[in-house]
């Protein structure tokens, strides 16, 4: 028997009339959880970064990603901040929402969000960008120098990204504005580039290339570590993609789905063609299939439709695979993959937008060339990626270079052999027997 009408449930706009500012209200909840899955990633990186190193360096590779935080947001709210979304930029002495002293006017709001609502997810963001890199860095990297680069990152490299698009600057200006919804160029493809320039800077860790020039495999200690901090970072991803959307509102349930699909999408291609290429299916390569379709997918999960987000992981999946043997035929050792997975998969997922995007909403993306926009929002996205990646570059290969010239950046050759944890931190990541005696 159907239900009486009087007896249906109140719609949100009943609610709505009977509790006033119930939307801001669930707004700021749901940006403060997407928030806290963001810093969540986190534990994803370090389990990911540990799992696919030696145990030797397990410490400072923990350590690296947890000042990644406390740098990145304390960095972030100095000075980052008002570079990526202030206004006159007039020196200390600025408030937000009559809190903590901030650089700048705070002239960007975004809906129904409290400016400390929104600072706390934008530092999130900044300190996932700076962790990026770490990986690329393990264990051959000079701890002060790692801090150093991560000061610099998330206080001025990645803020003036941001600003260029998501603070309303010139691409976000272009005549169709260039459009990366949550970060597959802002947030990832920043921190592959920065990656790709630590790692050339760095040079390889010793013995992973042999006289020949042939990459020698140099295995993680513990898979289950990596493969478990995949599955916390898309766990986290639901809270980067659909939090980018700022606010509780039920189109998030279908970025969600993007994310959810393409993620998939790109685990099972890997586990594929690794399948195909050698016999075996790679599991560490499988986890970073899932990563590399996240960060396909994070430009245009809201503007693709679900077959768009099942190609762009799938094409994702494929390319981390042959970006993963590329790099090492040119001797970039990342021992983790990130320059591939961020740096790679990233400026494809941002291009992809001009290609699948099935949106159409002024003044924030146009149809793809494939729904029948033609080519004005591919040529933003190219624009856009072109952009940054010089950018970033040049500042990178400047920053490290600095970073040679003076703190330092690479340990030196009996440090390296025998471990981080102990040279750069006093005691090793994992206790001994003897060391418990």
């Amino acid at each position: 028997m159907a239900r009486a009408a009087e007896d249906a449930p109140p719609s949100l706009e009943d609610l709505q009339s009977l509790v006033p500012g119930l939307q801001v209200t669930l707004d700021n909840v749901f940006i403060l959880v997407a928030t806290a899955l963001v810093i969540f990633m986190h534990a994803g990186f370090v389990l990911v970064e540990a799992g696919l190193t030696r145990a030797k360096n397990a410490g400072n590779i923990v350590m690296k990603n947890f000042v990644n935080v406390a740098i990145g947001i304390v960095a972030f709210y100095l000075v980052g901040y008002a570079i990526a979304f202030g206004g006159v930029f007039d020196g200390l002495g600025a408030y937000i929402g009559g809190g903590g002293w901030l650089i700048g006017d705070g002239a960007f709001a975004y809906g129904n969000l409290t400016p400390f609502t929104f600072f706390i997810f934008q530092a999130a963001f900044a300190a996932t960008a700076a962790t990026i890199v770490s990986g690329a860095m393990a264990e051959r990297t000079k701890f002060i120098g790692y801090v150093t680069y991560a000061v610099v990152m998330t206080a001025v490299i990645y803020p003036i990204v941001v600003r260029w698009q998501w603070g309303g600057g010139w691409l976000y200006q272009l005549s169709t504005p260039f459009h990366d919804f949550a970060g597959s160029t802002i947030v990832h493809m920043t921190g592959g580039v920065a990656a790709f320039a630590a790692a050339r800077a760095l040079g390889p860790r010793i013995g992973r290339y042999g006289a020949d020039g042939k990459p020698r495999a140099i295995p993680g200690h513990s898979i289950p570590f990596a493969i478990i901090g995949c599955l916390i970072l898309f766990v986290g991803w639901f809270g980067f993609n659909g939090g980018s959307w700022l606010g509780a509102d039920p189109i998030v349930g279908r970025i969600a789905t993007t994310t959810m699909i393409a993620a998939g999408a790109g685990a099972v291609v890997a586990a594929l063609l690794t399948k195909l290429q050698s016999g075996k299916t790679d599991v560490a390569m499988t986890g970073n299939g899932l990563l590399a379709g996240l960060v396909g997918i994070t430009a245009g999960c809201f503007a693709v439709t679900t077959v768009g987000s099942l190609i762009i992981g799938a094409v994702s999946g494929v390319l981390v695979v042959y970006a993963v043997a590329f790099f090492d035929k040119i001797k970039v050792d990342d021992p983790v993959g990130a320059i591939s997975v961020h740096g790679v998969c990233g400026v494809f997922g941002t291009i992809a937008v001009g290609l699948f995007s099935n949106e159409e909403v002024e003044g924030v993306v146009a149809k793809g060339l494939f729904y029948g926009g033609g080519t004005d929002q591919l040529v933003s996205q190219i624009i856009g990626v072109v952009a940054v990646a010089a950018f970033v570059l040049v500042a990178s290969v400047i920053l490290f270079a600095v970073i040679k010239a003076t703190v330092g950046l690479r340990v030196s050759e009996q440090e390296e052999r025998e471990g981080l944890d102990v040279h750069e931190h006093g005691s090793p990541g994992y206790g001994s027997d003897r060391a418990l005696a």
